[in-house]
């Protein structure tokens, strides 16, 4: 039976539908590839979808791509495809923590690149910093896996991010003195948290382990809670004091899209003045970059002066040298 030019067909589950060679057959086919993204037991490559669920090759890119732009299927590095920031945005709504690590994994593996440091995923337990997810440094020395060891907040730079944006709380008690370096007053302590909130990431020096550098940057979900914290960890002979801004604005921006992921806008921050600084620290290498861009754009002008200058001039020695020849 037809009805209005449409055939019966059976999907998967048995159930009858209808469908067209219109626009109601294209939601078909678009449903078929997010069905097999969301049902694959990781990320899966154009070829297989293309493969599984029959469409032509033109087809299968032109779908994606639409489902890529709305958010429900997204690439990750390597061009594989897995479900997209909708899903993820839907799953965090009841306040799940299931699949954060999963997320996250590309924005730990860029900014591992990006610095070279151990970059860590850290979130609050019972008290204290859990690990949940880690991208081992390219050096040795200094390489540690963080990975199952409990570890304070207040000495910690996840620890102080959580703590700073409400994520953590501390236990009752005596503050724990690591080193010598550790603050072990809870005033201080609070005075240290009001600076992370103002420059938006924490830095600890030799707080947890003698010789120690760290810093972290908040990750927020949609409405603006911070749930997570992303950090670069490494030797302070490395991680020297002129570096650490750089590694503070390349960990503020791999939260920042991280956090995009999961729903968050900077543009309504619920805690501090942080979020705001996440989308600068973004934008920061661009803007340090145009001053130059625009002097490289006026040097050859500059160049260019000097002989525009001594245009005029040597048509005045010629016209004098005629004169002098005239006369």
């Amino acid at each position: 039976m037809e009805l209005c030019g449409q055939a019966n067909c059976r999907n998967p589950t048995d159930r009858r539908v209808v469908s067209s060679r219109g626009g109601t057959q294209a939601v078909d086919r678009a449903a078929r590839l997010l069905t097999e993204v969301v049902h694959a037991p990781g990320s899966v490559t154009f070829t297989e979808l293309a493969a599984a669920t029959g469409l032509a090759k033109s087809t299968t890119s032109r779908l994606l791509l639409a489902l890529e732009r709305n958010g429900l299927v997204r690439r990750d590095d390597a061009g594989r495809f897995r479900p997209g920031e909708m899903f993820v945005r839907f799953a965090w709504r009841g306040g799940a923590e299931a699949g954060l690590t999963e997320v996250a994994q590309p924005f730990l593996d860029r900014l591992g690149r990006d610095t070279g440091e151990t970059v860590n995923l850290g979130v609050g337990r019972d008290g204290i910093v859990e690990q949940i997810a880690q991208v081992d440094s390219v050096y040795v020395i200094g390489a540690t896996n963080w990975l199952g060891r409990a570890v304070p907040l207040h000495c910690t730079a996840i620890g102080k991010v959580l703590l700073a944006y409400g994520a953590a709380k501390l236990r009752p008690g005596r503050l724990e003195r690591r080193t010598e370096q550790t603050i072990t007053s809870r005033a201080a302590l609070e005075t240290e948290l009001a600076a992370v909130r103002r420059r938006g990431y924490a830095v600890i020096d030799g707080e947890l382990e003698p010789g120690l550098v760290a810093v972290a940057a908040p990750v927020y979900r949609d409405g603006g809670a911070v749930v997570a914290a992303l950090s670069v960890s490494g030797p302070g002979t490395r991680l020297t004091p002129p570096r650490i801004a750089d590694v503070a604005a390349a960990c503020m921006a791999q939260a920042s899209a991280l956090s995009a992921v999961l729903g968050h806008r900077p543009e309504h921050p619920a805690h501090g003045d942080g979020a705001p600084r996440l989308a600068q620290a973004a934008q920061a290498p661009r803007a340090t970059q145009a001053p130059r861009l625009a002097q490289a754009a006026q040097a050859p002008r500059a160049a260019q002066a000097p002989r525009a200058a001594q245009a005029p001039r040597a048509a005045q020695a010629q016209a004098q040298a005629q004169k002098e020849g005239a006369a």
